[in-house]
């Protein structure tokens, strides 16, 4: 018996039921039609903010997704300055930081090129720009070679190990690349059905050492703008696999590990990104929350460490925000952040937590739920 879909006969000649998905495929489509609509409404600078807050997101869970944080500011400012973006506080990104940026914005702002096996060893090289993935040399501008082993997703102690999934030996992957890029060019499918195949295709084939996730969602980002008919992301499908990763990887495997049926990968994918799609009111939320913010407060006395520390609230703040928090990030001592700080609930902008602990914490009045 062969274990794995890439092992049987007819691969990679998928097929799926239609009537099982078309509702879902109909609500999907209807949300991005509302959402593209929605935001072209907002007006240039809103929708830069939207369009800011969307990427930095889709950056951040994406490498989330692979077990690695990324510093929200540094990203937030890589992609502003690539965007020619102005915005306060702009930090200088780490040489990791600038080449995820550099793939997630080739992909979605050139989303309308055609893909090419250069142009992913590209990807591939401005994810790991010193040519090694932590400690261990990989090869860039080539495909996997498997001079350890094969291609393995393993859990389990030493000596009970479960292999959840093997990818095709490296020595087809060359082949297995060509026909995928051909497909991906030139096939006629859908496009955010095209998204879902493509994502499970290229993650079967695994054709690099590492960084396989994070192509194959700059791919999907990639045909789900072109779905959109517009370069600029408005929702975040990576900060919802990393929501769902659990049903993702289930799904994921039990799909990898059948026939080349792969409705129910589509009739998850398709919800996965139906939520995504309505997780973006909290962003549509925020920027309008900040527009009015800084429109009120226009001629309110705020010091710039006071500026800094309330933009991080609003972008996304992590934790719960304390004076020494506040000192650490504005770099000042602990009495001019407990002065700063109740200067701020004096003027209406901050006010203490009603949740009491060993720690004062502080909020933003008025700040959406689940922003801060």
């Amino acid at each position: 018996m062969r274990a794995f879909i890439h092992q049987k006969d007819n691969w990679p000649e998928f097929t799926w039921n239609s009537p099982d998905f078309l509702d879902l495929l109909s609500e999907a489509r209807n949300l991005q039609g509302r959402l593209i609509g929605k935001m072209e409404a907002l007006g240039f600078d809103l929708r830069n903010e939207a369009l800011l807050d969307t990427l930095t997101l889709d950056v951040l869970k994406s490498s989330e997704i692979e077990g690695e944080f990324l510093n929200p500011d540094q990203v937030r400012s890589s992609i502003a300055r690539r965007l020619g973006l102005e915005i306060a506080g702009a930090v200088e990104p780490d040489r990791n930081v600038e080449g995820v940026v550099e793939m997630m914005l080739d992909a979605t702002q050139k989303c309308f090129e055609p893909l090419t096996a250069d142009r992913l060893f590209d990807w591939y090289a401005a994810l790991f720009p010193t040519g090694r993935s932590g400690m261990y040399k990989i090869t860039v501008a080539d495909w996997r070679k498997d001079t350890s082993g094969p291609m393995q997703v393993v859990s389990g102690a030493l000596g009970k190990e479960k292999v959840h999934f093997q990818a095709p030996d490296s020595d087809l992957v060359e082949e297995e690349m060509t026909r995928f890029i051909d497909w991906f060019n030139n096939s006629k499918v859908d496009l955010v059905i095209k998204a879902a195949i493509s994502h499970l295709w290229f993650v079967t084939i695994h054709p690099f050492e590492d960084g396989n996730g994070r192509i194959t969602r700059a791919l999907t980002d990639m045909l789900l703008a072109r779905s959109d008919k517009s370069n600029q992301r408005f929702y975040s499908m990576s900060a919802q696999i990393r929501i769902e990763r659990k049903g993702y990887y289930n799904v994921l495997e039990k799909t990898q590990a059948g026939d080349l049926n792969v409705t129910a990968w589509i009739v998850w994918f398709l919800n996965c990104l139906i939520n995504a799609l309505k997780s973006t009111d909290s962003v549509l939320t925020r920027v309008l929350f900040k527009a009015d913010f800084w429109q009120k407060h226009f001629d309110t006395g705020i010091n710039e460490r006071q500026r800094k520390l309330l933009i991080r609230l609003m972008d996304g703040f992590d934790g719960k925000l304390t004076s020494s928090k506040w000192a650490k990030i504005a770099k000042c001592s602990k009495d001019s952040a407990v002065r700063d700080i109740n200067d701020l609930i004096a003027k209406g902008i901050l006010q203490k937590e009603a949740a009491g602990g060993r720690s004062t914490n502080y909020e933003l009045i008025g700040m959406p739920v689940g922003h801060n």
